[in-house]
């Protein structure tokens, strides 16, 4: 080898490493829900979960009615930054329905979310339709703490608003400490807010509140 066949070497071996870290990155995956295996590749906790199928539909998880929180956890997948896009459907029925997304999880008792209250999306008292998105940061920073210490921050409306009881299409933008939640074709933002807790986590999985259940589809990361 020559010294300039040397020189060269050392110089476009980093350059490709580089450019395939950075695709791999980049690039998107979509989850085919239809392949997931209860237990294995989605672990719930403190719900039970479906792989719901029909012919000519596109496969979506459903997750039960229970107390306390749930969430269902993709365990092929790791997310710390980027963008989370899913299809949700919640119902119209007041203090019943919370879905969303948990991510930077840790445990089952440490992670960041984003979540809706679709009972408050067409809601005709103002202060109702404010509480329709929310992020929160367990374990300190629930709901509670979050809207008492920090009001309109960390919860928001949305406008326009989807229909509380049909599906709709959520996409998150996590960027360092910053998280930005797009709804349906809406142009800007519903919530955009700093992430409190939970960097170092790397679980994503689809989230239910107390007392809720919700129905999941169409999962991109």
């Amino acid at each position: 080898m020559t010294v300039l066949e040397f020189i060269l070497k050392k110089l476009i071996l980093p350059v490709t490493a580089s450019i395939w870290s950075v695709t791999g990155f980049s690039q998107n995956v979509d989850l085919d829900l239809s392949k997931l295996v209860v237990g294995k590749t989605v672990k719930a906790h403190n719900r039970e979960v479906t792989i719901v199928s029909s012919e000519g539909k596109a496969s979506y998880i459903h997750l039960s009615e229970k107390e306390g929180a749930g969430i269902a956890w993709l365990e092929d997948l790791h997310f710390t930054d980027g963008v989370i896009e899913f299809d949700v459907k919640g119902r119209n029925v007041l203090q019943k329905s919370f879905v969303g997304i948990a991510f930077h999880g840790s445990n089952d008792s440490t992670y960041d979310a984003i979540y809706f209250r679709p009972f408050n999306f067409k809601s005709s008292e103002a202060e109702r339709r404010n509480h329709s998105v929310q992020y929160i940061s367990l374990p300190k920073y629930d709901w509670p703490k979050l809207r008492s210490e920090f009001p309109n921050k960390y919860e928001q409306p949305i406008n326009p608003s989807p229909e509380p009881q049909a599906w709709f299409h959520c996409r998150i933008v996590v960027k360092n400490e910053d998280v930005s939640v797009f709804v349906n074709n809406n142009s800007g933002p519903s919530l955009v807010v700093k992430t409190l807790g939970n960097p170092k986590g790397n679980k994503v999985g689809f989230w239910v509140g107390n007392g809720s259940d919700g129905d999941f589809a169409k999962f991109r990361s």
